[in-house]
């Protein structure tokens, strides 16, 4: 069922897809970035948010670098996607201008399967990317590198995987997160112990407008810091969150809507102001292991949903940028 809609969607003819989706997920609930938001049901997810992407990108195609399956701790099964869509912009995508050239665009997508049926799906697309290859990004350049986010070194991100690795790689995740909520609350950074958890040569692909670090420096610096230093209560609603942990092999996936709550309450990140605004965050994120330790991190995070709940459109500063030019 999977299968079929996901090469309908490599391939990208509309009524091939609107077919697909309306078999693999015909009651479905479609939790997705700002400002598409909850969508209910394929044909309104289609007409919404996947027709005009590919009205945008007329030979739009769909690929995937990570595809893995497995039950939360709830026994929850879910499906976790990584790649990117990618095609000719010819026509302008939510007001981002057309480029006439190749661009592409992050996904991570999750889908949450009941008796043979999607019943769910929680996704996040990086639009920001999109907006910077159009170069109508508004907002603040990145602490990180902006490029092309690669796939699995590897290249081994399809699976099946063995069930043993799969369990010990999801604890080695949840274990890693665990000790990195200890700082700041409970001490500095070794806290943390990240030497533990991740390789010496950890990449950690963060969504644009944040960027990739590469090691434990790259990471903290061109993103951890700041963003602790701004948030500091950060881990500290466990109540209002959700985390959907799913594992194959030596890649972990984690969905949650939201799984991330906390409260701007200093500066530095983003160059956002100390706004005092608690804020929820959702970061859909894959994880592969080798030997042990992370060797690579995808991480993408919905920005333009934290710019709006602080009262910030991102698209309307768009908008403002790209007529100052005409």
């Amino acid at each position: 069922m999977i299968r079929t809609l996901r090469k309908a969607l490599y391939d990208f003819d509309a009524a091939t897809v609107r077919a697909a989706l309306a078999d693999a997920a015909p009651d479905a609930t479609f939790r997705l970035c700002f400002p598409f938001e909850t969508i209910e049901g394929p044909e309104a997810y289609f007409d919404t948010v996947l027709g005009p992407l590919g009205q945008a990108l007329p030979d739009l195609e769909r690929r995937e670098h990570i595809v893995i399956e497995g039950e939360d701790t709830h026994g929850a099964r879910w499906i976790g996607i990584g790649g990117f869509y990618t095609g000719t912009f010819k026509r302008a995508f939510l007001d981002i201008p057309p480029t006439g050239h190749i661009v592409h665009m992050r996904y991570h997508e999750f889908f949450r399967v009941e008796e043979g049926r999607i019943v769910e799906m929680q996704a996040l697309w990086d639009i920001p990317e999109l907006m910077m290859q159009a170069r109508a990004w508004p907002m603040v350049p990145s602490l990180g590198r902006e490029w092309h986010i690669p796939g699995p070194a590897t290249c081994d991100g399809l699976g099946p995987h063995d069930p043993v690795r799969s369990e010990a790689s999801r604890q080695h995740v949840i274990d890693m997160l665990t000790a990195m909520k200890r700082h700041p609350g409970e001490g500095g950074p070794e806290t943390m112990e990240l030497e533990r958890f991740w390789h010496p040569k950890f990449m950690w692909y963060g969504p644009s407008g944040i960027g990739s670090g590469r090691g434990i420096e790259g990471f903290r610096n061109h993103h951890q810091i700041p963003f602790l230093n701004a948030m500091p209560d950060r881990g500290s609603y466990p109540a209002e969150i959700t985390y959907h942990f799913m594992a194959e092999g030596d890649y972990v996936g984690v969905t949650g809507w939201p799984d991330m709550m906390q409260t701007i309450s200093h500066g530095g990140w983003l160059g956002i102001p100390p706004v005092g605004k608690k804020i929820a965050m959702r970061s859909l994120d894959f994880w592969r292991l080798e030997n042990g330790l992370i060797r690579e991190n995808w991480v993408l995070v919905d920005l333009l949903h934290m710019y709006d709940q602080i009262g910030v459109d991102v698209l309307a500063r768009m908008r403002e940028l790209m007529g100052a030019g005409r």
